[in-house]
C-alpha cells in the first residue's frame, strides 16, 4: 500500500511540470522514439531535456532502452493506471460527498421558504 501510494506520488510529481506532460503526449503519439526526436519541438538543451527524462524514468512512465548510442524511450501505461485507479476511487467518493452535500442544500432551501 505504501509502494503504491509512493508510485502515484512519483507519478502526480512528475506529471506536475508542463514540460514533462507535453514529452508524454508526443511519446504516446510516437511510439519507441531516440531522444534526440524528442527532444527537437522543445526549446529547451539537451541536458535540460535528459533531466526532464530522468524524472519521468523514476517515476517509471517512461522506459529507456540503449542500443550503443542510441536511447530509445517508450511510455509504460502501469503507473499511469495506478495513478488513473487512484483518482476514480477518489472520484466516487467525492461525488457521495457532493450529492450528500446537494440534498442538505435542498433540505435547507425547503425550510427557509415555510
Amino acid at each position: 500500500m505504501v509502494n503504491k501510494q509512493r508510485q502515484v506520488s512519483l507519478v502526480f510529481a512528475a506529471l506536475a511540470d508542463p514540460t514533462r506532460r507535453r514529452i508524454m503526449e508526443h511519446i504516446s503519439r510516437r511510439g519507441e522514439a531516440r531522444v534526440t526526436l524528442l527532444a527537437e519541438p522543445f526549446h529547451i538543451s539537451l541536458p535540460a531535456f535528459s533531466r526532464h527524462l530522468r524524472v519521468l524514468e523514476r517515476a517509471r512512465l517512461i522506459e529507456r532502452k540503449r542500443d550503443g548510442r542510441l536511447h530509445l524511450i517508450r511510455a509504460r501505461t502501469g503507473p499511469m493506471k495506478e495513478a488513473q485507479s487512484w483518482i476514480t476511487n477518489y472520484v466516487a467518493g467525492w461525488e457521495s460527498s457532493f450529492d450528500t452535500l446537494g440534498e442538505l442544500i435542498r433540505k435547507e432551501r425547503k425550510e427557509k421558504k415555510r
